[in-house]
């Protein structure tokens, strides 16, 4: 059941996408919108249209009353056939005239429907009053009536005004008005959905590379990813990232395979020695001594070498807070340092601004592995070891060299140590933006060393 749970909330996930919620948000937006315009507009023209249209009307009746007040005028006068009837019958008004008793003297078109309170006006004595009637139908029409007397009770005047074709103008724009609406809310849905997969493209872009990451574990892709916006910035971070795990990844390996290779030395002997052990008892006195000796200093090479791996994990870590740092000023502290610990002359010189942005701390650990295979790899010399810091020797960049007048011999293997102190000074030279070098010394031995200063990495 939970299995089945879990694989229709990602099935569901799956489908409703960024894309589609964007899609559909933009198109609700749009439709809420379209809707409100519509309605507030469709309202405030039937408002218009329907108060025009009582204006005319009320215009009509008033000139009317004002017509007959002035006027001593006759059901006659209102005929159909007497000259200038159309002053008192606009477009789309219909005019109908009643006798005295009410009767239909002069019928309209279409005819009207007289009422008792009509009847009473046409016998009124005074001119001008009126009766009006709303939604009065005639035919299959809606009308407003007004019936104005003529006074002396010589009859009145019906004039009416059809309300139907206004109503019918209406519903038309109403039709009219939800098509649009419709139109509009379908062409924002599609725009919204165009809008919206040229937006995402790029995100599905990355969401397929870190797929891609997760289900190969290959992290040395590259993100094709383009633009100055954030999907562009996410793009491009997204890249940086994937790079420093490739490359962190890469350490690992190399430090996997460095560690390997300075461990087994050490371990051969260590199992060889112990197997001796067994039979130290048949062994002469200075075999003996040999042996015991042999197993601590193999103990003391196997500490040393722990000791480079914490040092080369460490140097991987950008933990440590860069800071500006004078190269020269850690140059003699380590060499004070290697003074006191071999006995050996240590000769410092410096030139240029050796002044950079750098961690001290790795950069004291790297110095520090250079002059300590020098030391080691030249027991038996007498000539100084040279520490030399150059800089700059193209801008911003600083050279830090580490001279020996002797190559590392046959047997320096035996020695203490491992080659993972060489690996570190790597770590830090990249870290610091340079690189390691090492080549043979004119007139004998080599310089081995780094430069800083590219920038931190």
């Amino acid at each position: 059941m939970g299995r089945l749970r879990r694989r229709f909330s990602g099935r569901r996930l799956k489908l409703v996408s960024l894309r589609t919620t964007f899609a559909v948000s933009f198109a609700a937006v749009t439709a809420a919108v379209t809707i409100l315009v519509g309605i507030l507009s469709y309202s405030a023209a039937a408002r218009l249209v329907r108060v025009d249209q009582q204006t005319v009307f009320d215009e009509v009746v008033q000139d009317l009353r004002d017509e007959v007040r002035q006027n001593h005028m006759t059901p006659g006068d209102f005929s159909s056939a007497a000259p200038g009837h159309d002053l008192v019958r606009p477009a789309r008004t219909d005019v109908q005239v009643l006798g005295p008793d009410g009767h239909v003297a002069d019928p309209g078109s279409p005819g009207l429907p007289v009422t008792g309170a009509d009847v009473r006006i046409a016998g009124a004595a005074t001119s001008g009053r009126v009766a009006e009637h709303k939604d009065v139908d005639v035919g299959n029409d809606v009308y407003r009536v007004a019936t104005v007397s003529l006074g002396g009770g010589r009859g009145a005047v019906q004039v009416a005004q059809e309300f139907s074709d206004v109503e019918d103008l209406l519903r038309a724009l109403q039709r009219r008005t939800l098509l649009l609406m419709a139109a509009v809310v379908i062409a924002a849905g599609l725009f919204g959905w165009w809008l919206a997969r040229r937006i995402t493209r790029r995100l599905v872009v990355l969401t397929d590379a870190a797929e891609d990451v997760a289900r190969t574990r290959r992290l040395g892709i590259v993100v094709p990813v383009a633009g100055h916006d954030e999907v562009g910035r996410l793009g491009r971070a997204f890249d940086r990232m994937l790079g420093r795990l490739a490359q962190s990844e890469e350490d690992q390996r190399r430090l996997v395979q460095d560690a390997g290779h300075e461990l087994r030395t050490p371990l051969t002997s260590l199992r060889t020695n112990i197997s001796l052990l067994r039979r130290i008892d048949e062994l002469p006195p200075g075999a003996r001594e040999e042996l015991v000796a042999d197993l601590g200093q193999e103990a003391r090479e196997l500490t040393d070498l722990v000791n480079e791996l914490v040092d080369l994990a460490a140097g991987q870590s950008d933990t440590e807070p860069p800071q500006r740092v004078d190269v020269a000023d850690i140059a003699e502290e380590v060499a004070g340092l290697a003074r006191r610990r071999s006995g050996r002359r240590i000769l410092l010189r410096a030139c240029g601004d050796t002044t950079t942005d750098g961690r001290p701390g790795m950069l004291t650990r790297a110095l520090s592995n250079l002059v300590e295979n020098a030391v080691k790899f030249d027991q038996g010399g007498t000539a100084p070891i040279e520490i030399v810091v150059a800089g700059p020797a193209r801008p911003g960049t600083i050279r830090v060299e580490v001279l020996d007048r002797f190559y590392r011999a046959a047997d320096a293997r035996s020695l203490p140590g491992s080659g993972l102190g060489l690996s570190i000074v790597r770590e830090v030279a990249l870290a610091h933006g340079g690189a390691p070098f090492a080549f043979r010394r004119d007139g004998g031995g080599t310089v081995i060393g780094f430069t800083v200063g590219g920038g931190l990495g």
